[in-house]
């Protein structure tokens, strides 16, 4: 073993160790105490059962991420990428379909393995605690819909990086990065007609007074948008979500069936205005940007590696290859990933903080808002004391908790 597989695993080892120690820290800062903000809301029972919940799912996270990394270790350490690359190469194809080859050998592996633990998750655990309403046959077509959809477009954009980088040379790097951004702008626009509606059947919004709410106050703060519509979420759990989907006039609003049965038309009309405050407050654009400057760097020093022998010396491959390369260098990002995720979740949670506030101070229903947020903590069983390492490494959105106190000194600093 050289100096730059024992750096590798170590990589690796240390992600699991973080990941793993924020996970434990966030069981072990379960309070028993109902927050008074959520009587009514809660009963002892059903908060204990929300306990229950983040306990059986942290730990099914615990094992599966150590088999993995034991999986991983040992896959590298016996030189498992070397075999996999023999197999590839010996069907004798060029570089692309090569590539193509090793590339599929390796997720298939990784999504056969996974297929366990997201059964147990879905038909032991979600079963357990109410949330699951789907069958075999649903479990079974989405997996199969999900790897279809995934391996076309992932061998699309693999087989583009491949070519470039094989034939473009010096500004290779550049060019790909234009084609992912090209593709992921388009898919944007492609998703919700095409693939969506794969998974999910989607209606227009009914006449009524929820759909008069939110057009009127859609109108009100001169928001475009194609439709307003709701899915069939409860085929597959009682959970409930709402999103929007596209851009420009082109944007749909999406609510889940099971959504709109749990909440008033002025809860669900604030939980929109927060979503339309993403849009107006320029969060999303923001994150698409951050997201491509991300991927341009990382393509850019993916360029300066390709060709170092020691990047394929590490996982004991003799020959360079470019596709290996690429499966190579995802370990390398993975220490990376761990410091920016952080901050890319700190400018996530800054952004919630402030789409509230858009939709309290525009909606002018603060305790709606609230009143939204207890029964989506209360519906999906969410964790209420989150440990802070955990929040900080992971959490896209702030705890509820303190998502309501800063709503109400917003609305006390719009009363002083």
């Amino acid at each position: 073993m050289n100096i730059y597989t024992f750096m590798i695993l170590l990589f690796i080892i240390v992600i699991y160790l973080v990941e793993t120690t924020a996970d434990l820290l966030n069981v072990k800062n379960i309070s028993n105490n109902i927050p008074q903000e959520f009587d009514g809301y809660f009963d002892k029972e059903k908060y204990l059962k929300t306990q229950e919940y983040l306990k059986a799912n942290t730990k099914l996270s615990v094992i599966s991420s150590t088999l993995f990394l034991t999986i991983q270790i040992i896959f590298i350490v016996s030189k498992g990428f070397k075999y996999v690359n023999t197999i590839a190469v010996s069907f004798g194809f060029g570089t692309i379909l090569t590539g193509l080859i090793f590339a599929g050998i390796i997720f298939s592996a990784f999504e056969v393995l996974k297929i366990p633990f997201s059964a147990y998750s879905v038909f032991v655990i979600e079963e357990n605690f109410g949330f699951n309403r789907m069958n075999v046959k649903t479990f079974i077509s989405d997996l199969l819909k999900s790897w279809i959809i995934t391996a076309v477009i992932g061998a699309v954009i693999f087989a583009a990086v491949l070519w470039l980088f094989a034939n473009v040379y010096r500004y290779a790097w550049l060019y790909a990065f234009a084609a992912i951004v090209i593709f992921e702008l388009f898919t944007t626009f492609i998703a919700p007609v095409a693939i969506m509606p794969l998974f999910n059947k989607y209606t227009p919004l009914e006449d009524g007074e929820l759909k008069n709410s939110i057009e009127e106050y859609a109108k009100k703060e001169n928001f475009k948008m194609k439709g307003l519509f709701k899915i069939d979420g409860s085929k597959r759990s009682t959970k409930s979500n709402a999103f929007f989907t596209g851009f420009g006039k082109f944007r749909r609003i999406v609510l889940f069936d099971t959504l709109i049965q749990k909440h008033t038309v002025d809860e669900l009309t604030s939980i929109l205005a927060h979503e339309m405050g993403h849009f107006k407050l320029g969060h999303i654009v923001k994150h698409i940007i951050f997201s491509f400057v991300l991927s341009g760097i990382m393509l850019f020093v993916f360029s300066l590696l390709i060709d170092k022998a020691w990047l394929y010396n590490a996982f004991f491959m003799r020959t360079q290859p470019v596709y290996a390369g690429i499966i190579f260098f995802s370990f390398l990002y993975a220490p990376v990933s761990l410091i920016i995720s952080p901050i890319s979740s700190y400018f996530s949670r800054k952004h919630e903080y402030e789409a509230d506030s858009y939709a309290v101070t525009t909606y002018r229903n603060p305790q709606a808002m609230i009143n939204a947020l207890k029964k989506l903590s209360v519906d999906n069983m969410s964790n209420l004391y989150p440990h802070k390492f955990k929040v900080f490494l992971e959490y896209s959105h702030p705890p509820v908790l303190e998502r309501i106190k800063a709503i109400n000194i917003t609305v006390s600093s719009e009363k002083s």
